[in-house]
């Protein structure tokens, strides 16, 4: 016996409500309005029963294939540690240093930064860890990190005039099951700055996902009917 919608927590309806209207919009069950409102309505809805009731009408369900295609697609990826990414070193004095896009993120990364300027994006990173301690010691310099919401941050600083800015906790509810890698940033700031700002949602990820989904199916359809 199934248990009742009411009784299940309320995280993990809404992530089964919004997988079920994503692989609708894909098969073009829902216009995108409708697609993107309901949407909406999902991520400010508090009560189960109205969460199932936005996809009552819909045909399809999801299945294994539908949730492999969503990690590879929106879970942070990984690769195997070896001993030539064990962790990285980053001194910039009186310059600047950016890693973005598909970079390997070691267990440890060491920033010394001296009157200069390090970004770190994670959003398309490749984690070789789940637990990432990032060392710093900015002294008249910034340090700033760019993370998705499907990653957790802490912050541990001794801070001499300096400051710790995080707009991370404004997290949405829904989170993709699997594995969320952790940066623990620990160190100290002196009359320096240290950043963690979030660019993309996880209600943004998912919407790119969605429209990903969408074309790879309008293809498949274009193919089979030029057969």
């Amino acid at each position: 016996m199934s248990v009742p919608t009411s009784d299940r927590p309320l995280e993990k309806v809404k992530e089964e409500v919004i997988d079920q209207l994503i692989l609708n919009y894909s098969h073009g069950e829902i216009s995108a309005d409708a697609f993107e409102r309901r949407l909406d309505q999902a991520y400010a809805c508090d009560a189960p029963d109205d969460l199932t009731a936005l996809t009552a009408d819909l045909p399809l369900q999801t299945d294994p294939r539908y949730q492999a295609e969503k990690l590879s697609c929106v879970q942070p990826k990984f690769t195997a540690s070896t001993e030539n990414n064990a962790q990285l070193n980053i001194t910039s004095i009186l310059s600047s240093d950016n890693r973005s896009g598909a970079w390997v993120v070691p267990k440890d990364i060491y920033i010394k930064n001296y009157s200069g300027s390090v970004t770190l994006d994670f959003r398309n990173a490749v984690f070789t860890h789940p637990n990432v301690t990032i060392h710093i010691d900015c002294i008249l310099g910034s340090d700033a990190f760019i993370v998705p919401d499907n990653i957790d941050v802490t912050t541990s600083t001794k801070n001499i005039l300096g400051s710790v800015n995080s707009d991370k906790s404004s997290l949405e509810n829904v989170t993709v099951t699997g594995q969320r890698p952790h940066l623990h940033i620990k160190g100290r700031v002196i009359l320096g700055s240290v950043d963690v700002t979030m660019k993309q949602s996880m209600k943004q990820s998912l919407k790119q996902f969605a429209d990903h989904l969408k074309d790879l199916f309008d293809d498949q359809s274009k193919r089979n009917k030029s057969h």
